[in-house]
């Protein structure tokens, strides 16, 4: 392996796929897609054959027995094509499978980098930090901008999938037991689910900072506001070459010829005017709506923003 491998995570909506994307443009970086995503399981078991059985799984020592070969194996870019070809149900999931495979390949040939990207790793990112030596990117994500767009897509929060994890809810979530009983007992406002997520998701990320202080912790506005700088920092930092090529690549995918917003249909698009789509939550939400929001979050929220970010 040409390097340390790296992990890009967050919050889901915090950026990540456009900043996992814009790393993977290093020649010496290879890409690999949200292996801990549960949803569409079996169109996954190409990239990493892992059973993930809940949203945000959560793996330690305790649980890691039946993880660390799959993931070893996605690191070395060995694509499972018995897996892959299992999930085809159309002629898009071939052409996908078809795409993985060939990437796999190539990026085990060049010897590179392999960078993960996937939100869902947020609370097992300690693990994969001890157990592969993985650099480690959180993004942070303005909450208000992080509820709209989860309001948006109309994205619900199965929250009994983390009460079922008794090392997660032990180690991270023991503190919002009683809220996220009520809320996996009965449904609640969109709005509501979205400030709890992203409560429990960057309490997480709190600890997770006082105890890496050498893991590269990135807001979403401040990578947004200069692009180019930003990312030439963070090519620095996980040294990586800032290329020409890589140059244009950022700026092509943060230009503001871009849109600074996009239809739902189009929400994993990564280019984007980077800049005007900052503040679009003040358009999507009403004045009473942001500071249900503020007031929401105001404790875990006050470790990343100031008064003058609202």
């Amino acid at each position: 392996m040409a390097g340390r491998p790296i992990l890009v995570t967050g919050a889901i909506r915090s950026g990540t796929t456009w900043v996992g994307r814009m790393i993977a443009e290093s020649p010496a970086v290879g890409y690999i897609h949200e292996p801990f995503n549960p949803w569409d399981a079996e169109k996954k078991r190409g990239i990493c054959n892992a059973q993930v059985p809940y949203w945000y799984f959560y793996v330690t020592k305790e649980n890691e027995r039946d993880y660390v070969q799959h993931v070893r194996r996605s690191l070395a870019f060995r694509y499972n094509l018995v897996g892959g070809l299992a999930g085809i149900r159309s002629r898009k999931d071939l052409d996908r499978v078809k795409y993985e495979y060939r990437t796999f390949r190539d990026s085990r040939a060049r010897n590179v980098r392999p960078l993960v990207k996937d939100p869902f790793a947020l609370f097992s990112a300690e693990w994969f930090a001890e157990t592969f030596d993985m650099k480690v990117v959180i993004m942070v994500r303005h909450p208000a901008a992080f509820v709209s767009s989860i309001r948006r897509l109309e994205w619900k929060a199965p929250f009994w999938h983390l009460l079922r994890q008794p090392f997660l809810m032990r180690d991270y979530l023991h503190t919002f037991e009683n809220q996220l009983r009520a809320y996996s007992s009965e449904e609640r406002d969109i709005i509501d689910q979205a400030i709890l997520l992203w409560r429990l998701l960057y309490s997480s990320v709190i600890q997770h900072r006082h105890k890496h202080p050498d893991w590269i912790f990135l807001r979403h506005e401040d990578i947004s506001r200069e692009p180019l700088g930003q990312f030439r920092d963070l090519f620095t930092r996980l040294d990586l070459d800032f290329t020409p090529e890589v140059e244009s690549a950022v700026g092509e995918h943060s230009a503001p010829t871009n849109p600074g917003e996009v239809p739902v249909a189009w929400a994993y698009a990564v280019k984007r005017d980077s800049r005007s789509a900052i503040l679009t939550w003040k358009e999507r939400l009403t004045p009473s709506e942001i500071e249900r929001i503020r007031e929401g979050c105001r404790d875990v929220a006050k470790e990343f923003y100031s008064d003058a970010d609202w």
